[in-house]
């Protein structure tokens, strides 16, 4: 996907993108690639499937979810800022939190909001498990997002705490979302959430599959979770 694919296939979803925007995108592609020199970030590095798998495959949970408005939205294990970064940067009143577990995943993103000139944003270095638990983050968000963290009951556990009741947790798949929500419907429910609607659709040019599940938080969490750190990938809810 280069760079004119990118900007009118969003443009088809309703997404006009400013020069100012698309030069963002741009100085995000060459950031990420200096620092994934230094550190592994990650293993796409080539310009066109950055632009398709990264940041047009991030910006697609705008397409069945909006991101007008001045929602604050936690982004969970974002790793190289995906999804949250590339939705900031097309809309830029959001309030975005960024919690990962590697500090050095942390500085680049600090690194990069200033490159990118960004407002509103805030990065925090810590364990999902217990930045759930913390008072001043659980369920504080409007919405929160993960792309391909974990499995969905694993991912609920150390999303849905965040999200406060009311808010939506969107959670970003590839391939076999039908049997991880089978999978994952309790544990959702055991959260205070409930699987809203699963959008399925086509990456282009690439032509996989993704599926994006929007989960409402219909009442609080229990204060038992998130359990410990580590605690949900051995034992998930089920």
């Amino acid at each position: 996907m280069n760079t004119e694919q990118f900007s009118s296939m969003l443009e088809e979803k309703g997404i006009r993108l400013s020069q100012q925007q698309l030069d963002q995108y741009e100085t995000y592609y060459r950031t990420l690639v200096e620092w994934n020199e230094k550190m592994n970030l990650t293993a796409i590095t080539e310009k066109p499937e950055v632009y398709l798998k990264h940041f047009f495959d991030s910006i697609s949970a705008a397409f069945y979810f909006d991101f007008t408005g001045s929602l604050h939205i936690c982004d969970v294990g974002a790793g190289a800022g995906f999804p949250s970064i590339p939705i900031k940067i097309a809309f830029p009143n959001l309030h975005i939190t960024i919690v990962d577990s590697l500090n050095k995943r942390i500085q680049f993103l600090e690194h990069l909001a200033k490159e990118l000139k960004l407002e509103h944003v805030r990065f925090v270095h810590d364990r999902a498990e217990t930045f759930g638990q913390n008072p001043e983050h659980r369920e504080s968000y409007d919405v929160v997002t993960a792309r391909a963290v974990a499995r969905l009951s694993v991912l609920s556990e150390l999303c849905l705490p965040l999200v406060k009741v009311g808010g939506t947790f969107i959670a970003m798949k590839a391939a076999s979302a039908n049997e991880e929500v089978g999978a994952g419907k309790k544990a959702v429910a055991i959260l205070g959430g409930k699987i809203e609607e699963t959008f399925s659709f086509t990456l282009p040019i690439e032509e996989s599959e993704r599926n994006i599940l929007l989960i409402k938080k219909e009442k609080s969490t229990p204060k038992k979770y998130p359990r410990k750190p580590g605690t949900p990938n051995k034992t998930p809810i089920e």
